[in-house]
């Protein structure tokens, strides 16, 4: 299954845009987290970054879908 993942902040200049399509055999985030950081080691540098999947934070075990929005969230510091 393809699906489309944005990328904010950081995130996005790790992957050199803010959309790529990824091609997943087991559709969960966990299997989304481990594809990106075996493809992006530099996102194992940011340990806080969270995947939402529709606009909510997503756990590990959470499924994704075909037609699922699915973001990269970096941490957010401010002051």
């Amino acid at each position: 299954m393809t699906i489309e993942v944005l990328a904010f902040g950081i995130v996005k200049d790790i992957f050199g845009r803010s959309s790529m399509p990824v091609e997943l055999d087991e559709p969960s985030v966990a299997a989304l987290k481990k594809l990106l950081e075996q493809k992006y080691p530099r996102l194992k540098q940011i340990a806080s970054y969270m995947i939402a999947v529709n606009n909510e934070y997503a756990g590990a075990e959470q499924p994704i879908n075909m037609h699922d929005e699915v973001a990269i969230i970096p941490p957010v510091s401010g002051g």
